[in-house]
């Protein structure tokens, strides 16, 4: 077993992970910015390291300062968290080029997946179910012009390393096309360095679905059954359950069993997600990260497995020791995304916490780094905590959120709890009954007079 870790990442996803260390008796090097500088997993750290200024593309971003701090505190493993480099095939390459064992999967499996064509390719050949698309990435308006005519409007223009909803636009005829080719292959470049973008058809309601795998490398391959992602934002989400209120047992049990004999396939290793579209009783195949997940905990809540923990034990080179028999799923967990933003606009929402009290409990969870007086800073995502909710059945998983969200205290900012409210009120979200575009079809009917 490792003897000291970096974090690669900050916020609550840095205290998750330093937090699973410390129970592992692992000592934790926490790198930051100056703008987390007093942020909760630095102040816990064993050591501390800051690596830049504000800006992530000077800190958590720079390569060779989170090379550099691992190589002055003696680290073994870096693990990188989610988001920033993350999924970072050549990071990853070079953690383990410079001696440090790298907690994730391999650089070839990251690669792979990391390009929205090859991965769709890839599911093809590993048996997943995909969207019908233009079967590649489409170099011109022309060739795009023709395979939407073979798929059929309306198509989703993506840009093929990308994520996040960015480099991605629907069009439901070719004029439209036209122009959604263009801000698409746009905005590619912009975020993502490649501008290659590709067409799939566009299903009009369907729920996102995900498969949350952990894998040894060595054949060991189990999954944690499925979280439904479907109340999104923008492609963002605000709101993931598990399990999902739209699957049946066999269904659940058929989805597992093709994504983990994927997985097992291609001898991946580390925790993965498999994300699918789902409509009128049909998978789709989307993407998959090779990471762990911001909504890792509900699968953990349902299966009372530690994903943080068996990340770092598979990379130390652990075997699993059990198979998916062994898995038990039982329960109904929610996880309430908190963003420091307004809850109807959207807009971020800095700034420092005044007032702070989580709220506790049977089956209450808060992973989160804010305490009174920690200044929000404006330069990173806004998600400034998770609460996550258990319950036998999901009445009384929804029930205790309710009560779980009356009691949760954030002073100073503004965060999206009252949407969250909202949504408790709401009988089509309580009945389970949603889809990708519900959330945004709820929010416009708030904002319609009468």
């Amino acid at each position: 077993m490792f003897e000291k870790i970096l974090i690669a990442n900050r916020g609550e996803i840095a205290l998750r992970i330093l937090r699973a260390c410390r129970e592992m008796g692992i000592q934790t090097v926490a790198v930051h910015s100056t703008a987390d500088a007093d942020s909760m997993h630095v102040r816990l750290a064993d050591e501390a390291v800051c690596i830049g200024p504000a800006s992530a593309r000077e800190s958590y971003l720079n390569v060779p300062a989170i090379l550099t701090a691992a190589t002055i505190t003696n680290a073994d493993a870096i693990h990188p968290g989610l988001g920033f480099l993350a999924e970072n095939a050549d990071f990853a390459a070079m953690v383990e080029e410079h001696g440090f064992t790298f907690i994730g999967p391999t650089p070839e499996h990251i690669r792979l997946m990391g390009d929205k064509v090859q991965a769709k390719t890839a599911a093809r050949r590993l048996g997943l179910p995909t969207v019908p698309d233009s079967d590649g990435a489409v170099a011109t308006i022309e060739a795009a012009l023709e395979a939407a005519q073979r798929i059929g409007y309306p198509v989703l223009v993506k840009a093929a390393g990308g994520g996040g909803g960015r480099g991605m636009r629907v069009a439901r005829d070719p004029d439209q096309l036209r122009g959604a080719y263009s801000v698409a292959r746009s905005e590619a470049k912009a975020f993502f360095s490649n501008d290659a973008v590709y067409l799939e058809k566009y299903l009009t309601r369907p729920r996102h679905i995900e498969v949350q795998v952990l894998a040894d490398g060595a054949g060991g391959v189990v999954h944690l059954g499925e979280r439904d992602c479907s109340i999104q934002r923008n492609h963002q989400k605000i709101l993931e359950e598990a399990l999902s209120p739209a699957l049946n047992a066999a269904q659940r049990e058929e989805i597992g069993r093709t994504v983990t004999d994927a997985m097992r396939e291609i001898g991946y290793r580390g925790v993965g997600t498999v994300e699918f579209l789902y409509e009128e009783g049909r998978f789709y195949f989307i993407e998959m990260n090779t990471r762990l997940q911001v909504e890792h905990p509900i699968s953990e809540m349902v299966t009372g497995i530690d994903l943080v923990r068996e990340q770092i034990r598979v990379a130390a080179g652990g075997l699993l020791g059990y198979g998916q028999d062994q898995v038990r799923l039982a329960g109904h967990a929610i996880e309430c995304r908190v963003n420091a933003e307004h809850p109807e606009t959207f807009l971020p929402s800095p700034g420092r916490i005044v007032e702070y009290h989580a709220p506790g409990g049977p089956g209450v969870r808060v992973d989160s780094h804010l305490y009174s007086g920690y200044v929000v800073p404006s330069n990173y995502d806004s998600l400034v905590a998770k609460l996550i909710v258990y319950g036998s059945t999901r009445n009384e998983c929804l029930m205790r959120l309710r009560r779980a969200i009356g009691e949760y205290v954030i002073g100073g900012i503004e965060t999206n709890l009252p949407l969250h409210r909202r949504l408790l009120g709401n009988r089509d979200f309580l009945d389970g009954h949603y889809d990708v575009h519900w959330l945004e079809r709820f929010m416009a009917s708030e904002r319609s007079p009468g």
